[in-house]
């Protein structure tokens, strides 16, 4: 019998158990960020950016970074939690080489592949991948009903497998991102569909712009650059595109920018 002043094992609350809620409230709170942003605004690069940022602050990654197709087929970079993700999605579209490239091909995920073991499989993108302290991989289909629209790509600096939740909970998060992107298409016509296209990456363009901007002023690396440019978005509620806008105008001051806690 148990003893009415004694809380069961189950619900005690040790470290081990704090963190996991930890992790999962953070899920949470992601999928009703993600919903969040079904509005009138919607905007790509907000959802993606969103979803890169929480698989590292949720998951056991160090790096996250996001590829789109295009109606055509191409892979675009639309999204990454640093630079140094940045650098290795371009990579993988101007080579056509990679995880990511694989994960799109096949709509098949492609986990816990260590880069100093891939025996040929992607030579070029592993010694690059590794150049920038990253050792392991995973790229995870964003797909719906046998439709796959693009791969998040997972990077760790540590080499291990990925624990089966973690793997589960990111293809989640994957899932709700395209189901919001599929929705969002719906909703457009084939003109309006690529004007949406076109504008993302005119945003990213935007974005590029205002790190350059940034990092001068405030004499950073590329990667402080980004850093600030997303805290100030999301302290402040603002879209990441309309904030990158504001520096390139100069309606905003690089300094002026809230600095990542």
């Amino acid at each position: 019998m148990v003893d009415p002043d004694e809380s069961p094992t189950v619900l005690g609350g040790t470290q081990q158990d704090e963190g996991i809620m930890s992790r999962e409230s953070l899920i949470v709170s992601t999928l009703v960020e993600l919903a969040d942003n079904l509005v009138d605004s919607f905007d790509i690069i907000n959802i993606l950016t969103i979803l890169s940022d929480r698989c590292v602050e949720a998951l056991e990654v160090d790096a996250a970074g996001v590829l789109l197709a295009s109606p055509g087929g191409e892979l675009q970079f639309v999204a990454s939690s640093s630079e140094s993700m940045r650098v290795l999605e371009l990579f993988q579209i101007q080579t056509n080489v990679g995880p990511c490239v694989d994960c799109y091909r096949s709509g098949v995920p492609v986990v816990n592949v260590a880069l100093d073991e891939v025996n040929g499989r992607w030579p070029l993108f592993a010694s690059r991948a590794i150049e920038h302290g990253f050792h392991s991989v995973h790229s995870l289909p964003l797909r719906l009903r046998g439709r796959t629209i693009g791969a998040l790509n997972l990077f760790r600096t540590s080499q291990g497998s990925m624990e089966d939740d973690d793997i589960a909970a990111a293809q989640g998060l994957a899932h709700v991102a395209t189901i919001a992107i599929l929705q969002h298409r719906a909703m457009l016509d084939a003109t309006t569909l690529n004007e949406q296209l076109e504008l993302a990456l005119t945003s990213r363009i935007v974005i590029e712009q205002a790190k350059g901007i940034i990092a001068e002023a405030t004499h950073c690396r590329m990667d402080q650059a980004f850093g600030r440019l997303r805290a100030h978005s999301r302290n402040h509620n603002e879209g990441l595109t309309g904030v990158a806008e504001a520096i390139v105008m100069g309606t905003l001051r690089a300094n002026d920018l809230d600095n990542p806690k």
